[in-house]
């Protein structure tokens, strides 16, 4: 299962993938911004499709929920919802909402350990705080493996939950 992890910011949006394992997830690029969010998702549409048309496909978008510490919404919690509604009406793709609070910090933190110079760091940041909201997601997916080798079964997902339905439009996870 490949996956895209999306950080929404005004200013740049940073971009991770999976490999086609969804195991791992990496920084891949970032994308400068002007606020426009239609904009912004229009871009991101093009992405995911061209992702998607590749031999390993795409099989999930994630875009980082920016909340407050007390999870209560921020002011930029309402734009990444309309970038997920309006993307989600571009897209096949499924797309979730992963709860990125403190991704940014620790983004930094991990790149401040190789990269001392915080002007290259500020080039990074995004595409690491991707692949964090990323691993994040695919480290709460169900592993087929896990219920075959254990004999246990792996923790139903959202939409398992619901019967299996799938969603269309953006889907949100919650911090447990």
């Amino acid at each position: 299962m490949r996956a895209l992890g999306i950080d929404y910011g005004e200013r740049r949006i940073g971009l991770a993938l999976s490999d086609a394992t969804g195991l791992l997830a990496s920084p891949w690029k970032q994308m400068t911004n002007d606020a426009n969010v239609g904009a912004a998702a229009r871009r991101l549409a093009a992405e995911v499709r061209e992702l998607a048309a590749q031999d390993d496909g795409l099989q999930a978008v994630v875009i980082g929920l920016p909340r407050r510490l007390d999870g209560s919404p921020n002011d930029q919690t309402e734009r990444v919802r309309k970038l997920a509604a309006l993307l989600a009406g571009e897209v096949a793709v499924p797309i979730t909402l992963q709860d990125e609070r403190l991704t940014s910090h620790e983004a930094d933190e991990l790149l401040a350990q190789r990269e001392h110079d915080w002007r290259r760091r500020k080039q990074q940041v995004d595409a690491m705080a991707a692949a964090l909201i990323l691993q994040d997601y695919l480290d709460h997916q169900p592993r087929p493996s896990q219920a075959s080798a254990g004999g246990e079964s792996a923790k139903p997902t959202a939409s398992a939950q619901r019967g299996g339905e799938r969603q269309r439009g953006p889907t949100e996870r919650r911090e447990e």
